[in-house]
């Protein structure tokens, strides 16, 4: 797998999109960043706190309107569990 090609067809499909902001841009490059750390899988659990990190994001409100905006737009699949023992599920969609 090309390691850039999923960012790469990322910015092609936002390409016109003008609801997508430098904060969707910065998660979902986290999102990818997480992902390949974790051998690529898809989907991906992963804690809230893991991705605001990596994105450098402070506010959890931030990061769940984006998430939620993501998923509402169709590049991912975001299944929130709200649970600090267990990670919320991320489905990559194809571009």
């Amino acid at each position: 797998m090309e390691l850039l090609k999923p960012l790469s067809d990322f910015f092609k499909a936002i390409e016109n999109d003008y609801r997508i902001s430098i904060t969707h841009i910065g998660i979902y490059a986290a999102l990818l960043q997480f992902r390949a750390g974790k051998g690529f899988g898809n989907p991906i659990q992963a804690y809230r706190y893991e991705i605001m990190d990596l994105a450098k994001i402070a506010s959890p409100k931030t990061y769940y309107k984006c998430m939620r905006e993501l998923n509402e737009y169709g590049y991912i699949i975001y299944k929130s569990t709200r649970k600090r023992n267990q990670g919320s599920t991320i489905f990559f969609v194809d571009q």
